[in-house]
């Protein structure tokens, strides 16, 4: 690992490789405070180098905050369109002109370090790198960034035309050709990253949307939280992502820009057959696959799958990042190059309802979490809030990262800064970067595993309308229609099929207790709980051996 690690060494000193967003000034809109309310990220220091969050607010991270009126008088927010690590992304008017943007609102209280506050700066610059390409048709544009003393504000382009698996499913013929056509735009976000100097480290279905609702709809990538610069021949040891989508160099804790195509391949895996290539029931399986690499090109619908198709899949999944194809070479690759001349005959119903159940497979388990935490027996509760209020130093009904910190080493529970910044991030429902009281008993019932098999039980009855031991397709349909989740009746019945191990049409009881058990909610998985979380799955994974990229180097070179 020493080449990995010296070029971590000399990357994390000059900035860019340390975090996963950029900077840069607006100088329109931003306007500055007076002196005496401006703290910069090196005054907010204490003697340790950390931040003292009792001034956060008043950090600069763009560069000239306001008091919040240039942002309030310009724009006026609307429903919520998404949350994220660390804020929340809602409509957005601009009131001088009456045009509608994404504004993604990132709140200074949850932001807890100086890489934190990096992150944010390389995010906007990236953005505005990635843009200057000259191909801004395939990224959604940043028209601007603003900052107060309480958020910092992305304004960005909307995009109305909704994910690209649900574009997919939603058209009632499904092809390879249509795959090759939506895959280029991809690969082509892949290629201008790389040109730019940018490795993203999260490309994902979820990532793309379409820009409007028409049926020619440009598809543009949305995201670029974990994006990181790069300069030729650097390499990473974070291990960022969403697992499904991890290369294996990843996991291994040494890499560079070849991960991105190893993601882009995943996603065409599943675009031409409707499922990931690397599967298990939880997170160290999948991990496990991801190092194996072994998938499979011989079940439905593969066989109608063009030789072309598969030849680019493999070269795209090769375990190897040097024989791996570059986004150049994916481009130039026939399957691409010749796009229109794909296939044009369906894939098959079953490949798009695959994909509409990939897409919403966990819908029944987030449900039943809340139905769970709210059988939870009053005694506890109290108990719970009493600690609350002890914690609640200000008084004020909210706890800050800083009092839960504190709040937790009082009462004698050691839990790690990270494990209360991951338990802060999971339960903060509102995005405002602090704990109100009913969210704070869901921290502790998280934390104490108060969830027990008798909650367990209380949440199946629920579901379980008739009392019959059983849930079944017309129980289930109407639990999620009535949490506005509700999928269509197909897919409630491939949801059942998931979970009914003994394929008797329904779920028993040990059935939904294996699936609440088991298995993690990927998609929306606190990032920063999922780098954690593998990063201590990749060191187990790999203990005991050197799995640095250097191994990879050996045996390409025995094979040249």
């Amino acid at each position: 690992m020493g080449g990995c690690y010296s070029a971590m060494r000399s990357s994390a000193s000059s900035g860019p490789s340390s975090g996963k967003r950029g900077t840069k000034k607006n100088k329109r809109q931003l306007r500055a405070p007076s002196v005496a309310t401006t703290i910069t990220i090196e005054e907010c220091h204490d003697h340790r180098g950390s931040i003292d969050h009792s001034t956060h607010l008043n950090v600069v991270i763009l560069g000239l905050p306001s008091d919040g009126s240039d942002f309030s008088s310009r724009y006026s927010l609307g429903q919520e369109l998404g949350r994220g690590e660390f804020g929340v992304t809602r409509l957005c008017t601009d009131n001088q002109t009456g045009e509608i943007y994404a504004c993604k609102a990132i709140s200074k209280r949850r932001l807890r370090t100086e890489a934190d506050y990096a992150e944010v700066r390389r995010e906007v610059d990236i953005m505005r790198r990635v843009a200057r390409g000259g191909v801004e048709e395939r990224v959604v544009r940043l028209k601007e960034a603003m900052e107060d003393y309480e958020f910092v504000y992305l304004i960005m382009e909307l995009c109305e035309g909704g994910e690209l698996f649900d574009r997919i499913v939603a058209r009632g013929h499904y092809s390879e050709r249509a795959a090759a056509n939506v895959f280029r735009t991809i690969v082509e976000v892949v290629q201008l990253c790389h040109e730019q100097g940018v490795i993203h480290r999260d490309l994902k279905p979820e990532n793309f949307l379409f820009a409007n609702t028409s049926e020619d709809s440009p598809l543009k990538a949305i995201d670029f939280g974990l994006s990181v610069f790069f300069k030729p021949g650097q390499q990473f040891t974070e291990v960022v992502g969403s697992p499904y989508y991890m290369a294996p160099e990843v996991l291994k804790r040494c890499y560079g820009p070849e991960v991105d195509v190893w993601s882009a391949g995943v996603i065409l895996y599943i675009l031409l057959c409707g499922v990931p290539p690397f599967w298990a029931e939880n997170d160290e399986g999948i991990a496990q696959a991801i190092i194996r690499g072994k998938y499979t090109l011989e079940r439905e619908p593969w066989p109608r799958v063009s030789e072309n198709a598969k030849d680019l899949v493999q070269k795209m999944l090769d375990p190897n990042p040097y024989r791996r194809l570059t986004a150049k070479e994916v481009l130039e690759h026939p399957w691409l190059k010749n796009a229109n001349l794909a296939p044009n005959i369906s894939l098959g119903e079953e490949v798009r309802s695959r994909l509409k159940q990939f897409s919403a497979m966990n819908k029944f388990k987030k449900k039943a979490l809340r139905v769970v935490a709210s059988h939870l027996p009053s005694e506890q509760v109290n108990d719970i809030k009493q600690i609350f209020h002890m914690m609640d130093k200000d008084k004020n009904g909210n706890l800050t990262f800083e009092e839960l910190k504190e709040g937790f080493q009082d009462i004698g529970e050691a839990v790690a800064e990270l494990d209360v910044q991951m338990l802060l991030e999971a339960a903060d429902v509102d995005g405002n970067g602090t704990l109100d009281c009913d969210e704070f008993v869901t921290v502790s019932v998280h934390l104490k595993k108060i969830g027990s098999d008798e909650h367990l039980t209380k949440a199946f009855e629920y579901f379980d309308k008739d009392g019959s031991g059983f849930i079944e397709v017309d129980e289930l349909r109407e639990a999620l229609v009535e949490g506005d989740l509700g999928p269509n009746d197909q897919i409630i019945k491939e949801i059942i099929s998931d979970v009914d191990k003994d394929n008797d049409g329904k779920i028993s009881y040990q059935e939904f207790e294996l699936m609440m058990k088991s298995g993690s909610d990927w998609r929306n998985a606190s990032r920063r709980f999922s780098k954690a979380h593998f990063s201590s799955l990749s060191h187990k994974i790999f203990r005991g051996s050197d799995a640095s990229l250097q191994d990879v180097k050996t045996q390409s070179q025995k094979i040249n």
